[in-house]
């Protein structure tokens, strides 16, 4: 098992990634840093204080640099307001786009189908898996992920040690970091293109995309965007295309609010009931439900707060979905990192079986959980996390009289399973945590969710 770092070094590597923004900042001319550092915390962001935490990541920072060179080295440089009004034209663009059913090869289906505004930018629905396809019947491979709180991610490593002075440098913390379930692609806008051209997504492709611009009534301010000649090349376009989405999926105020009754707590404007306040205990516990370990839920070290993942990828020995039409050929295995869709670990056999940690912040808007949609509640989740080895009839299949525990994953990768607390018990053991406990976790889970006052000051 490669997942071997302790909750506080896990924890402070993801502090450490979230401080990004400043020191990137700090080494680029005063006048990029400032318009860029304008666009995330005046632009759109409701408070300055979140700018480190939720800021602008690799997409905006490119696009912003960008936008400043373009007119040639010679040419006298954009000033602050020109190159923050370069990046909120792009954004604008990004929100018409992520509604724009024409990208797609059916016509019907647009990155808010999937990805919901209303639903914390995740499913709309309970279905395990979304349908898509030129006739919107074909079943995708997972569930679908929710798009806040992506704008700290770091760039996939297979070592992750924290660079930061808040983290043992000395500790791995295996492999990190990355967009997707799978954490393939470090880019929001190579993210963008995997459903735009998935034949059991949007199924379509770059010169149909960039026909839909033409043809959309922001088409001259596409042009006035990205350049005059851009939607003539139909990969051009896409790129552009690419690039407006990911420029409007890093606006704090819509995807990292940061406003849920937990932040508020943490900002001393709102009192958690006392089962909400058991239920962090449960947890922060190592013993119990130790939840941080992967999920931090202390505040960073300058107050920013937390965003409730490490970013790391993990085995938990999630059950197979028997009800996704793919796991019918009992021999396909999705193995995340090391395939069948993330090539560049094929044959590495000890990322088999990894997927990348989500955020906990909104979860309890979600109807489906795990990279597979195996269960459709808290309850059911927490139950597995503290019974899997306790009880692992309730979720596994039985072969031959025998339970066939960890029934999603080859035997030759059980190694890579998780066996931290609470997967650190054996039949007959009592679980971590029992009903109230679970309880009371799913009430704190609840305190996560976006909306229940103003942004945090």
């Amino acid at each position: 098992m490669i997942r071997i770092a302790s909750r506080a070094a896990r924890a402070a590597g993801a502090t450490a990634a979230a401080g990004g923004l400043r020191r990137w900042a700090s080494r680029m001319p005063i006048v990029q840093a400032a318009a860029i550092v304008a666009f995330v915390t005046m632009g759109c962001a409701p408070s300055v204080a979140q700018a480190p935490r939720s800021g602008a990541g690799g997409v905006v920072r490119a696009a912003a640099v960008r936008a400043a060179s373009e007119a040639g080295s010679d040419a006298v440089p954009m000033t602050r307001a020109e190159v923050f009004a370069a990046v909120q034209a792009k954004g604008e663009l990004g929100e018409k786009l992520f509604s724009e059913r024409a990208l797609s090869g059916s016509g019907k289906l647009a990155c808010a189908s999937c990805h919901s505004p209303a639903h914390a930018f995740g499913p709309p629905n309970a279905l395990a898996v979304q349908l898509g396809g030129s006739d919107l019947r074909r079943p995708g491979y997972r569930a679908v992920p929710s798009l806040m709180y992506l704008q700290s991610v770091p760039a996939f490593t297979e070592h992750f040690h924290d660079s930061d002075d808040e983290g043992d440098e000395s500790v791995d913390a295996g492999p990190t970091g990355g967009l997707t379930w799978d954490g393939r692609v470090d880019a929001r806008s190579a993210q963008a293109a995997i459903p735009l051209t998935s034949s059991f997504e949007m199924d379509s492709t770059p010169a149909r995309v960039a026909a839909a611009v033409r043809a959309a009534p922001y088409a001259d301010a596409f042009r006035a965007a990205f350049g005059a000649r851009v939607l003539d090349d139909d990969q051009a376009a896409f790129r552009a295309v690419g690039e407006a989405l990911s420029i409007y999926e890093e606006r704090p105020s819509l995807f990292a609010p940061f406003s849920s009754k937990y932040d508020a707590y943490l900002a001393g404007r709102a009192k958690l009931t006392d089962a909400e306040l058991r239920g962090l205990r449960l947890f922060e516990d190592e013993r119990k439900g130790n939840c941080a370990s992967c999920h931090p839920s202390a505040p960073a070290k300058d107050g920013s707060p937390p965003l409730f993942t490490d970013f790391g990828l993990i085995a938990l020995g999630v059950p197979r979905n028997r009800a996704l039409p793919a796991n019918r050929d009992p021999k396909f295995y999705d193995l995340g990192a090391c395939g069948p869709w993330r090539t560049d670990l094929a044959g590495r056999d000890e990322f088999c079986g990894l997927f990348r940690t989500p955020t906990l912040r909104n979860v309890a808007t979600r109807k489906t959980f795990f990279h597979n949609g195996a269960f459709h509640s808290l309850e059911d989740v927490l139950h597995f996390y503290v019974e899997r080895d306790t009880h692992p009839k309730r979720f596994y299949s039985v072969v031959a009289g025998r339970v066939a525990k960890f029934d999603d994953l080859p035997k030759r990768y059980w190694g890579n399973v998780n066996i931290e607390p609470p997967f650190d018990r054996h039949p007959g053991d009592e679980p971590a945590l029992d009903e109230r406990e679970i309880r009371d976790v799913v009430a704190f889970l609840r305190t996560l969710d976006d909306g229940y006052g103003k942004a945090r000051q």
